[in-house]
């Protein structure tokens, strides 16, 4: 019997739920997250919580994410926000469903120094034709001040069925 093949949703949550508990578990993840996507890998951040619709991820600041104003860049709070985003929704996504990132918005409201926390709930709609879908993410400093919001604008759409090429 053939297995199916899992959505990248249900693979980071296993992969999740398998590391997570033991001790370095959640660095291993992080470091395995950075290499399956690079770009992302490149920023730092470090997921504390990945839960179907809720992530929450932190990121100190240091050199590489510093602009010249010595706070952490515009772009890397961009970024952060939509690690976020796409986690919380890509691991709640049912395999039948498939989202990608089209558009993003960012307010910024404050100078993001120190260490920051940026977390993204969203609860996924009934999907039977490409929608939009948009989920937020709050990055807080140390403090609990809000430094930026994130708005993320997802298309979802059916998983297109694959044609037979035999």
């Amino acid at each position: 019997m053939a297995r199916t093949q899992e959505s990248p949703g249900t693979q980071l949550r296993i992969l999740w739920v398998r590391l997570s508990r033991f001790p370095g578990g959640r660095w291993i993840f992080n470091k395995i997250l950075g290499w399956k996507i690079p770009y992302t890998g490149k920023l730092g951040a470090t997921i504390l919580t990945l839960e179907p619709g809720h992530v929450k991820a932190r990121l100190r600041e240091r050199r590489a994410v510093r602009n010249h104003l010595q706070s952490i860049h515009a772009i890397a709070l961009a970024n952060l926000g939509e690690l976020t985003t796409g986690l919380a929704l890509v691991g709640a996504l049912p395999e039948s469903i498939r989202g990608i990132l089209v558009g993003l918005d960012v307010s910024y409201t404050k100078k993001a120094r120190g260490t920051i926390e940026s977390e993204a709930t969203c609860e996924i709609p009934e999907v039977c034709e490409p929608m939009d879908y948009w989920v937020d993410a709050k990055i807080r400093d140390s403090s609990g001040d809000m430094v930026a919001e994130v708005r993320a604008h997802w298309r979802l759409g059916p998983v297109p069925e694959k044609k037979n090429t035999k």
